[in-house]
């Protein structure tokens, strides 16, 4: 039985285990991002624009049926990663074989719900005459595959909160590769069009999730469950919808306040719209690496709550806000000195290339804000706080609409508005993130129950009537 890739974070340097474990993640990451740019040269330069058009209208409404298999995921890791930590393997195993239960009735749920619902919700959007048919045949057919989605994220969240961020990493790679040849094969050799785009996709997703899950049951011994432990569990399937759902409508929270900021930015024109896209671009890239610190936060916090070290929880939230400040101070010389060159990769017209070089200078500014969301939230998530991703997705959407509708408003500031809303929205959802960190509340938030003493009896007294 291999297990060399199960990580103990409950010892050692916490830096160490989190940066050792972040790097896959943000290879991961960056990786993905690359191959999703490359589909959509595939589409583009192959189909058409109409087709491009057609895949990327879908987008937003993807996204939200996706979140609902990714927060449950991301709530199943981190009861394992908690139980993991207490060593009650017992747990580990139970939770292991519920996921299944929770993961593929959520997710036949909303992939029937996708379907059936396609040409209404993107009549809702808006979507054009000419592309809506192409729109429909892609948003179905992905909907046909999530899940296989979900049970991809949530074997890789399974073996993320063991430890293992590596192995996903592996079959993420074999994914991309799978669904670039697919889709090379399915536009240029068969002439499927957008059916064929769609189709290589979720054939890349079903090789994923078979693959990660022959690979942990033959490797994880965790995975090999006998039939006593295959019996559902009630109160493990509870606390995965518990942790889980919220996650899911932070996420579905944050992409429609984004669509609200997407609807002022069009107000200023083509020029203003092709500059805020590149920004957009350039901010995602920025984003991984904080995304990858605070996944590996949310294991290490995961498994240290369930072993009861809060101290070394304290100790890894302030060497993770260290490496965010780094990082972030690092990254405000580059956008004044190489912004101009960074944003003249995507377009050549130069009044594009002056407006998203200025954008940059003014959100760099920022970036510790934006590194301040992930680093307090992820930890949150770790140990079960996860109640407060919903408070967190109103926040930034309550900042994204009120502060663009009132810096709109402000002659002087004109376009700037935006990206001003942007770096204002990002700072105060860090300071209300560092704010319920400090309140202490996520001590009290671990499924695992440890004896309690007298401090604690009296905090959790203090803190249960206002209780998010």
């Amino acid at each position: 039985m291999n297990t060399k890739n199960i990580t103990d974070m409950t010892t050692g340097s916490p830096a160490k285990h989190i940066l050792k474990f972040a790097l896959p993640l943000l290879v991961g990451n960056l990786f993905q991002q690359l191959y999703n740019m490359v589909d959509s040269v595939v589409v583009g330069n192959f189909v058409g624009k109409n087709a491009l058009a057609a895949v990327g209208s879908c987008g937003s409404m993807n996204f939200l049926f996706f979140s609902l298999s990714s927060g449950l995921a991301i709530g199943i890791g981190i009861i394992v990663a908690q139980y993991f930590g207490a060593k009650d393997e017992k747990n580990v195993r139970s939770t292991i074989a519920n996921s299944f239960y929770v993961l593929v009735t959520a997710s036949l749920a909303v992939s029937i719900l996708g379907i059936l619902a396609a040409p209404g919700l993107l009549r809702l959007l808006a979507t054009p005459g000419n592309i809506i048919g192409d729109s429909t045949v892609y948003m179905r057919t992905t909907c046909i595959g999530i899940v296989a989605i979900a049970l991809y994220n949530g074997i890789a969240a399974i073996l993320r909160a063991l430890g293992d961020s590596r192995t996903p990493l592996y079959f993420l790679i074999v994914s991309s590769i799978v669904n670039v040849i697919l889709d090379l094969t399915f536009v240029l050799v068969c002439g499927m069009g957008v059916f064929g785009v769609a189709l290589a996709t979720i054939i890349a997703q079903a090789v994923s999730a078979v693959t990660c899950l022959i690979y942990a049951y033959h490797k994880v011994p965790y995975f090999r469950l006998s039939k006593e432990e295959l019996k559902p569990h009630p109160a493990i399937i509870a606390k995965s919808f518990r942790l889980g759902v919220p996650l899911a409508l932070q996420n579905s929270m944050i992409a429609i306040s984004c669509m609200v900021l997407q609807g002022v930015v069009n107000t200023f024109g083509d020029t203003v719209m092709a500059a805020y896209t590149i920004t957009n671009r350039i901010e995602q890239i920025v984003q991984q690496p904080f995304g990858s610190l605070g996944a590996a936060l949310t294991t290490y916090a995961g498994q240290n709550i369930g072993a009861n070290k809060i101290e070394r929880v304290k100790k890894g939230f302030a060497q993770c806000t260290l490496i965010a400040l780094v990082f972030s101070i690092a990254l405000i010389p580059v956008a004044y000195l190489f912004g101009q060159n960074i944003v003249g990769i995507f377009v050549r017209e130069q009044d594009v290339i002056g407006i998203g070089y200025r954008a940059l200078r003014i959100t760099s500014l920022c970036y510790f804000g934006l590194g301040m969301i992930y680093v307090p939230r992820s930890l949150l998530n770790g140990c079960g706080d996860t109640g407060f991703s919903m408070i967190n997705g109103f926040t930034e959407v309550a900042c994204r609409i009120l502060y663009s509708q009132i810096f709109i408003r402000i002659p002087v500031l004109g376009y700037w508005s935006i990206w001003i809303t942007t770096g204002a929205t990002w700072v105060t959802t860090a300071l209300v993130c560092v704010a319920r960190y400090f309140q202490g509340k996520w001590k009290l938030k671990s499924i695992v129950k440890h004896p309690v003493t007298a401090e604690e009896e009296a905090r959790k007294a203090e803190t249960e009537p206002a209780d998010a």
